[in-house]
């Protein structure tokens, strides 16, 4: 393919042709090596000694160059009429490449060189000027050819010589030599009368044989030869007046500038919209013999010279030739010469070096007159004459299409290599059989907009300069040219416009290349199809079938007709189905989406299915459904054009028909209309199956982007369901009521061990069926049918079970699959192998989500959506797979972070464990699966159990679980609990459970088919509702299969039943109280006496000191419609069993009363902290209280554990046999019941007593004295020291109110002394009440020195109510 090179015009063509039955290899290896001589020195070519020969021989001494170019195709026939108009186009020589092996024979071989070279160019053809062989022995050397014979054309290369490209090199030179003798034929031939005017007979003349021309010119007289140019290479010069100069002796030219004399820079032309038509010049004379101008003769003086290698002549010829077009309107020519001339300029800069740091005095840039002359010369091919175009019309249309890409180079060039310099002329020279992009454009963002960008501003060139050249050969005119030629001038136009980063001009041109193309194509497959026609048949013929007819038009009757297919050659279809997804991937649509594969064969040749792995990773997952860009209506175009492409390739590409199509709805189905969706999935599924009918070993992947949304393990049964256990718990084990606290297994609240570990896997036993469900989504518009889902599993073996289904249209389907792990260990589930109808199966596998990829996933949906509907990229960066690119390529350490290997994948993983036995519940002794009871009552439940496997069963646990364990489970959870509050809960979950397993350390034992029975005790607690017993079971002592360590842990199996639990609410314990035991009145025992129930007051009456002695009683309330007996039972050390037992109707009241003994707790113990039950370290008070308060609250509960522990409830029911325990916990002790019930260190009794020893007394009932206002009375009171050790203590007196009483002495740290062991001592003060009223006094004993609010060892009171006497 010819690519336009710039300076082709100074380009020796020397085509390359395969001679003999040489290969494909060593051909384009020879050729190659040919190929390295893009130019030779002048001086290396040897110049011939004859005079007429050495017009355009180089001097010896000679420093220019001779361009090569080595084509391997000639230039079509219809470009022979532009031999002497662009002797450049055509080939100059031609060398054949032949390889001789031990069979061949030089002279057959240089004949059927010479038979090759025939059948290419005409006889009477003008080009080519020479041609020679190569002959290339093999490397064997087993050839046995006579070196020695000497064949003219024919040149053998030993396969023994060391260095063939010198060898190459000189008969390249003197192929070359030969070319340029035969130069100066041609100028000869021309330079006659009757050349000259064949010359100037047409706009493209060919001349005749050289036997119709009359002699050289030596021949002729010198009348004729004076109206003749010299036969030196150097013109007479014109004048002004355009006449000839008569040749002086020594006279010279002396060349200073590239423009010929008399030739005056012109204003550059611009280009009008289409190639103009002039109107008729005048008409030029045809007739031979008439005088005709010279400008053509010196044009192609300056073609010859400029091929020669000799700048400075050609210069001057084509200076000549400008000035005589100038004066002679010839636009074609004169586009011509304009062109040879520019070449000459850029030769010139390459040979002198010329470079960016080149001075010009005329401040303009160098290559500014360069780009002025190609503008003029494209002006002049687009205004032709009308005769001219009417008969030339191809022609010209292929020069302004050359003109126009030469300028583009030009600029292309200059643009590339960052200015004017030895790169740009590199750019320029490079021969045109390959394409050459400097290094500036060959780095891996070289079409980046920076780099494009700042190529413009170093060479104050832009881009939009260079296409504006470029759309100039861009029109109608391209019809008139040849398939081939407009097949070239639009492949070039394309790969400049993608070089300048115009990728959507880029794709435009490259549908009018498919759209050559497939014209083409077409064109062969009717012309084959008319020979065949046209070729007579015989029947049966090349089949073996007779009296069969192969489908001609005559048909006989009752005759079979037999379809023949013919078998076309695929060579090409995939650089055509490449440029098809380039174009589509330009507009936004990208056909590779869906990928073709190859079926893969195993050793005995059957087919083998290539599992083709996809990951999750796929940002179709992240964004949900693909991301559109571009014109909806014109990427469906470009996709039908894709389509009807594929299926006119020679031996229609099915495959990629289908590619095509499921590519575009896999991309594009947010678009598509559902008519459209529906016709690509039919063409697809039609393609798919003519390509399984035919054999083709290519299929396409699953096309439906990533179907698979989720996995999950279906949950076994909880009858199933093996649950891991390590084997500590068998040597110390838990309460099974301690179970039913959080933490009780650990004393920290947050402790990241159990965190880790609390990452279970899942557990299934071995040989038993597992149910995964995979969720399939299909978002397109119609049902889509699965032929295989397949679960894709490693590690341990696992038989499952492939199944077909149809996902209904815009739906997420979920399936089962179902399998049987066989063997013991790790199951990974990776994921699922998915194969559509006509497809090949391919893997998605479905890793694990880690905290990392989440946040990385919601970084990236988060991008995502802040770019939707705001324009964030611009051109080509906006498709979809372009935005990704540009949202990672980031600067700084999150680069830096994105550039890390990401972690290995995580997947599903189940633990295949040993066979496990099976229980199943036979029978139970409630009815219904409820129970009944009162509040405090218990009951028992029989179960009954039965091993239905083939294991034996030696372990069993029985749990439970009942409605009020979740509520205080959540509230000690919360931690809102006071620590008084959290105690009383935690003690109702454990020590007052709803169920209960009594022999719970007896192992059953169950072999296989026997039945054993579970007693299972009931507990009636109000609030609860429901409950459930959950029994556990394992086999322990199974056989090992080797002496390896034993495993740490062991599986069990539980079974679960429910109940429905009612408890009545009968009795309510309220209103307890703790008061001293003088605190029953006398009215309050006359009342018991006349009720005549002397129960009440039999313990009372039992007490025979009442001294250390308190009164217990607490209200018991009936609820319920039946009576219950209510016993209270005293256990106290030091004191005798009492209890006191009363019958309470239903809804009335009775008040419970029974002495207590005095008790003191050691300071050891009311110092602790109120315990937790759960043992869990670390517990915070929220009620935050003081320190005295926290200790008064430590006081309260211990001595309130010990009361309960004392006196216990019980009820039962009257008349029945019911019965049940009646609970004191939801009462609450205060400070008076505290004080009444704790012995005290030093008591203090205080009296009233008269100042008149005469008087018995100041009446009082208990602590109540009723004395007389304004009397001075003895206020006594007595300490006794009841602790082991001596005290010295004082004594604090409070009087309320104190201003209306009048005392004498102190009343605040009166002294006691020392008092031993039970001894005492009386504190006498004389008060006096001035008024009526009641008075309270206190007394306060404390040890000596200690501060007021503390050392309090004793507390005593008296309340007084003073009377007045009326």
């Amino acid at each position: 393919m010819d690519y336009h090179a710039f300076a082709s015009l100074a380009h020796v063509r020397i085509l390359l042709v395969p001679v003999g039955s040489i290969r494909r290899a060593t051909f384009d290896k020879w050729a190659t090596e040919i190929r390295n001589f893009d130019n030779l020195r002048l001086g290396d070519i040897p110049a011939d000694s004859k005079d007429e020969r050495a017009r355009f021989m180089p001097n010896p001494l000679a420093s220019g160059h001779l361009h090569l170019n080595f084509p391997t195709h000639p230039p079509p026939s219809t470009h022979s009429s532009m031999a002497l108009f662009r002797p450049s186009h055509h080939p100059l020589g031609v060398i054949g490449i032949a390889s001789c092996s031990q069979t061949d024979s030089l002279s057959g071989i240089l004949a059927e060189f010479n038979a090759v070279v025939g059948g290419l160019f005409p006889r009477d053809a003008l080009f080519p000027l020479a041609s020679n062989c190569f002959v290339f022995e093999d490397d064997d050397g087993s050839t046995n050819l006579n070196l020695g014979d000497n064949l003219p054309g024919l040149v053998v290369i030993p396969s023994m010589m060391g260095n063939k490209k010198i060898y190459i090199g000189t008969l390249l030179a003197d192929l070359c030599s030969q070319i340029l003798g035969e130069f100066a034929t041609v100028v000869n031939r021309l330079e006659s009368p009757l050349g000259n005017e064949y010359l100037n007979s047409s706009l493209f003349p060919v001349l005749p044989p050289a036997s119709e021309l009359p002699e050289v010119l030596d021949h002729i007289d010198e009348t004729k030869r004076a109206s003749l140019p010299s036969h030196n290479s150097q013109p007479e010069l014109s004048a002004s007046n355009g006449t000839m100069l008569a040749k002086r002796p020594g006279l010279s030219l002396k060349r200073t500038s590239t423009m010929g004399p008399g030739v005056s820079p012109m204003t550059p032309g611009f280009r009008s919209a289409s190639l103009t038509v002039q109107p008729p010049a005048k008409k030029r004379h045809s007739g031979i013999g008439a005088a005709s101008s010279h400008g053509r003769l010196f044009k192609t003086l300056g073609d010859f010279f400029l091929l020669a290698g000799r700048i400075e002549d050609a210069s001057v010829w084509y200076n000549e030739a400008i000035v005589l077009f100038k004066t002679s309107p010839d636009p074609i020519w004169y586009a011509s010469a304009l062109e040879g001339l520019v070449t000459v300029t850029v030769l010139e800069a390459w040979s002198a070096g010329h470079g960016l740091h080149t001075s010009f005095s005329s401040g303009k840039e160098p290559w500014t007159d360069i780009s002025d002359k190609l503008n003029q010369a494209v002006n002049l091919y687009s205004r032709p004459s009308v005769l001219e175009i009417e008969s030339n019309a191809p022609l010209i249309a292929y020069l302004y299409t050359c003109s126009v890409l030469r300028h583009t180079h030009f600029l292309f060039a200059v643009w590339s290599a960052k200015g004017w310099g030895p790169l740009a002329f590199t750019t320029m020279l490079q021969p045109g059989s390959s394409y050459y992009l400097p290094p500036t454009l060959s780095h891996i963002d070289s079409t980046s907009y920076v780099n494009l960008e700042r190529l413009t501003s170093i060479t104050h060139i832009s881009r939009v300069q260079i296409a504006t050249v470029l759309c100039q050969a861009h029109g109608p005119w391209l019809l008139h040219l040849g398939p081939r030629e407009r097949v070239a001038a639009l492949e070039v136009a394309a790969g400049m416009y993608g070089c300048i980063g115009y990728k959507r001009k880029e794709a435009y041109i490259l549908r009018e290349v498919l759209g050559c193309l497939m014209d083409l194509i077409v064109c062969a497959r009717e012309e084959s199809q008319e020979h065949r026609a046209s070729r007579p048949q015989s029947a049966g013929a090349g089949l073996g079938f007779n009296g069969v007819n192969l489908g001609s038009h005559k048909q006989v009757v009752d005759q079979g007709t037999v379809g023949v297919r013919e078998n076309e050659s695929k060579d090409g279809n995939e650089s055509i189905l490449r440029l098809v997804k380039h174009i589509c991937r330009v507009h936004g649509v990208n056909l590779n989406a869906v990928k073709l594969v190859d079926i893969s064969t195993d050793v005995e040749g059957n087919v083998r299915d290539s599992v083709q792995s996809s990951s999750v990773l796929e940002e179709e997952i992240v964004e949900g459904q693909p991301e559109t860009h571009g014109w909806p209506e014109l990427q469906v175009g470009i996709i039908r054009e894709a389509m009807a492409v594929a299926e006119a390739l020679p031996g229609t590409d099915y495959p990629a028909v289908a590619q095509f199509a499921l590519s575009a709805l896999k991309t594009l189905h947010p678009v598509l209309a559902s008519s459209e969706q529906h016709h690509l999935y039919s063409t697809a599924s039609q393609a798919l199956a003519t390509s399984k009918r035919r054999g083709d070993r290519r299929q396409v992947e699953y096309w439906s982007g990533q179907p698979i949304v989720s996995i999950e393990l279906s949950p076994l049964p909880l009858a199933r369901l093996p649950l891991e256990k390590p084997l500590s718990v068998l040597e110390k084990r838990l309460s099974e009521n301690a179970a039913v606290l959080p933490g009780v297994t650990d004393p920290f609240l947050y402790n990241p061990r159990k965190s880790l570990s609390g990452k279970t896997l899942f557990t299934v036993a071995r040989n038993e069926n597992l149910e995964i469900v995979v969720t399939i989504r299909n978002p397109f518009v119609f049902d889509m049918e699965l032929q295989k889902v397949a679960l894709s599993t490693s590690g341990v073996p696992f038989q499952g079970k492939d199944i077909s289904l149809t996902v209904p249209a815009n739906s997420f389907h979920p399936v089962t699959l179902t399998g049987k792990p066989t063997k013991v260990g790790m199951l990974v589930i990776r994921g699922c192998i998915v194969q559509a109808p006509g497809g090949a199966p391919r893997e998605f596998i479905l890793p694990l989500s880690t905290d990392e990829e989440e946040e990385r996933r919601l970084r990236r949906r988060s991008a995502i959506d802040c770019e939707v509907g705001r324009t964030k990229y611009s051109g080509l960066m906006a498709l979809p797979w372009e935005k990704p690119l540009k949202r990672t390529s980031g600067s700084g350490p999150k680069a830096t972070t994105s550039n890390r290997a990401p972690p290995p994948p995580h997947f599903l993983e189940c633990r295949i464990i040993p066979d496990q036995p099976l229980l199943r519940i036979r029978r139970i002794s409630v009815t219904h699966g409820a129970v009944m009871m009162y509040n405090g009552e218990t009951s028992t439940i029989r179960l009954t159990l039965e091993n239905v496997s083939s294991i034996p069963v030696d372990f069993v646990r029985l749990t439970f679980e009942d409605s009020t364990i979740a509520p205080a489970q959540q509230a000690l959870a919360e931690g809102e609990l006071s620590v008084f509050e959290m105690y009383e809960t935690e003690y109702d979950l454990l020590h007052r459970p709803v169920f209960s397993w009594s022999d719970h350390k007896y192992v059953k034992e169950i072999a296989p088919g026997a039945k054993t029975v579970l007693t299972v005790s009931c507990f009636g607690k109000v609030g609860c509702s429901s409950g459930a017993i959950h029994v556990a079971y394992a086999n322990l002592n199974r056989p090992r299969d080797s002496l390896d360590t034993p495993p740490q842990v062991f599986y069990t199996r539980q079974l679960s039943y429910p109940l429905l639990v009612t408890v009545y609410h009968m009795l309510e314990c309220q209103a307890m109280d703790i008061s001293p035991y003088e605190a029953l009145e006398p009215s309050e025992l006359s009342a018991i006496h006349k009720s005549n129930d002397l129960s009440k007051i039999q313990s009372l009456l039992n007490i025979e000191d009442t001294i250390g002695w308190c009164l217990f009683s607490v209200d018991v309330r009936n609820t319920y419609g039946l009576p219950f007996e209510v016993t209270f039972d005293r256990e106290q050390e030091g004191a005798p069993r009492e209890s006191v037992t009363s019958l309470v109707p239903p809804g009335s009241t009775t008040r419970i009363v029974i002495p207590l003994k005095k008790f003191s707790l050691p300071a050891e113990q009311i110092s602790q902290p109120i315990p937790t039950l759960s043992d869990r370290q670390f517990v915070i008070d929220k009620a935050r209280l003081s320190n005295e308060e926290q200790t008064m609250q430590r006081e309260l509960f211990w001595y309130r554990e010990e009361v309960l522990q004392c006196i216990r409830g019980r009820w039962r029911e009257a008349g029945g046999t019911r019965s049940g325990e009646l609970s004191l916990r939801k009462q609450r002790m205060t400070l008076p019941m505290l004080q009444a019930v704790r012995t005290e260190t030093a008591r203090v009794q205080m009296s009233l007593l008269s100042l008149n020893t005469s008087n018995s007394g100041i009446s009082h009932q208990g602590r109540i004295y009723l004395p007389e206002a304004n009397e001075f009375l003895y206020l006594r009171t007595s300490v006794t020291n009841l602790s082991d050790a001596p005290l010295s203590l004082t004594l604090d007196l409070a009087m309320d109110p104190a201003e209306h009483v009048i005392h004498e002495g102190i009343l605040n740290a009166i002294p006691i002394g020392l008092l031993r062991p039970n001894g005492s001592h009386d504190v006498d003060i004389v008060v006096c009440f001035v008024c009526g009223g009641t008075f309270n006094i206190t007394a306060t004993v404390r040890t000596l020195a200690a501060l007021p609010s503390a050392g309090k060892v004793g507390f005593g009171d008296l309340t007084v109510l003073a009377r007045c006497e009326s």
